[in-house]
């Protein structure tokens, strides 16, 4: 962001905030085409008439804003296999020896059923 023009990172944290006031009013439940026409409206005539001179503060809040909704991926991308692995009893690690779970155990192949492999 530190080479991109003032008018790009006025978008982008125009997008971002956006983004952000999607899911903050949607999770409040006051969520209306409207109030983000409006915010949109606002906050881009804001960032583009000032764009020069909050062109530093542009990209502290991009980059401050990058780091949080990938954190929060992260984290949902993590928790979300957690449960699959969790509702399908996939044991990742091997902890338990359990007829619930879907590793095959080695000891089980009979030896004409083993091939090399190359």
């Amino acid at each position: 962001m530190e080479v991109s023009s003032p008018r790009f990172k006025a978008l982008a944290v125009t997008a971002g905030f956006t983004f952000w006031f999607f899911i903050i009013t949607t999770s409040i439940g006051v969520f209306s085409i409207e109030s983000i026409l409006i915010f949109i409206g606002i906050l881009a005539t804001t960032t583009q008439i000032f764009a020069k001179k909050l062109s530093r503060v542009l990209d502290i809040f991009a980059i401050f804003n990058t780091k949080v909704f990938l954190s929060i991926l992260f984290i949902f991308l993590i928790s979300i296999y957690g449960i699959i692995f969790k509702i399908l009893r996939i044991d990742l690690l091997r902890l338990q020896k359990s007829d619930k779970t879907y590793w095959l155990e080695i000891e089980q192949l009979k030896p004409d059923r083993l091939k090399k492999q190359y």
